[in-house]
């Protein structure tokens, strides 16, 4: 949720004259994220946000604003759009695409508790089962294919060691590809910055741009890894197993889940250390940018490697 392109008041005003909304009161760039540009937009009929969309082709931007009003419609606390007075919920601002969404009440738990994390597992496992009723499909554009361009592109830039970590954990990922593992409807980017909370109660769940169709227990592998890691890579055992459990509760795993899991931590780190050494090697320019530090998912990929982590216990 970068700034990459700047929009004026008399640009915001004419834009917001398309809704229903009320008149412009305040606007502000929002720095935290990095794919899209955005902004906190409040007018005399609510708050908002608006988002410019800088990279998502404008065929793939109805699967994410319908799935946000499908799960806000069935008991998942997201962003729904708001439609123009023509009913259309994607309009164009500079330019680019851009929609406008409710803003959540709430802020992000960045040091998260263990009753936060738990409630985390319990909201994604209820999103998962709610997807299930959605009718769109959309393939993960961060899957396998790009992992191996991606890594085409930034061998170069990483050290021998990264270079012999980044070809091994690859061809372990590709042998994988083949397990069956349940599918559904996935967030893709559940980190802490994405979940609003009151409390120990989530408010919000924002963000569903990366949202896609694809293996149910590696959205819970990309959460686990950036709610629960520890500065040296490594899990913590209490917020993992809160998380875990609590998911667990609402959406029993499969015996081939556990056996996936180590497997899956990986992979939901691999995806990360790869687009971070994107964005830190071919940053985008922008008034307001955040690039986030690749090693954090370096550490994440080498630990469990070096010590496999196990499904905590769940009851089978």
């Amino acid at each position: 949720m970068s700034v990459f392109t700047k929009v004026e008041r008399n640009e915001l005003i004419a834009f917001l004259d398309a809704y229903t909304v009320g008149d412009l009161q305040h606007f502000q760039g929002i720095r935290a994220g990095i794919e899209n540009t955005n902004y906190f937009v409040n007018t005399s009929g609510g708050r908002w946000v608006l988002t410019l969309f800088e990279t998502l082709p404008v065929s793939e931007l109805p699967f994410c604003l319908y799935l946000m009003d499908h799960l806000d419609a069935h008991g998942i606390p997201s962003p729904a759009p708001v439609a123009d007075r023509n009913e259309h919920i994607l309009s164009v601002l500079k330019g680019k695409p851009a929609a406008l969404v409710q803003r959540l009440p709430g802020r992000s738990a960045l040091t998260p508790t263990i009753p936060q994390c738990a409630a985390m597992g319990e909201m994604l496992a209820r999103l998962h089962l709610v997807g299930q009723s959605y009718g769109r499909q959309r393939p993960n554009s961060r899957g396998p294919q790009w992992w191996q361009r991606m890594a085409e592109v930034l061998l170069p830039y990483l050290d021998a060691a990264g270079q012999r970590l980044l070809t091994n954990e690859l061809d372990h990922q590709m042998r994988l590809r083949d397990a069956v593992l349940p599918r559904g409807i996935i967030h893709g980017d559940l980190f802490r910055d994405n979940v609003l909370f009151h409390g120990d109660r989530i408010s919000g769940v924002i963000d569903f741009y990366y949202a896609c169709n694809d293996v149910l227990l590696f959205d819970l592998a990309i959460a686990v890894n950036d709610w629960c890691a520890t500065e040296d890579g490594s899990l913590d055992e209490e917020r993992t197993a809160a998380a875990v459990q609590s998911y667990a509760r609402e959406r029993a795993f499969v015996p081939a889940e556990a056996e996936a899991w180590s497997s899956l931590l990986r992979a939901a780190a691999l995806r990360f250390w790869l687009s971070r050494l994107h964005d830190l090697h071919f940053p985008r320019p922008g008034e307001l940018t955040h690039i986030k530090d690749p090693d954090v998912f370096r550490r994440i990929l080498e630990h469990q490697i070096e010590t496999p982590a196990r499904l905590p216990p769940v009851g089978w």
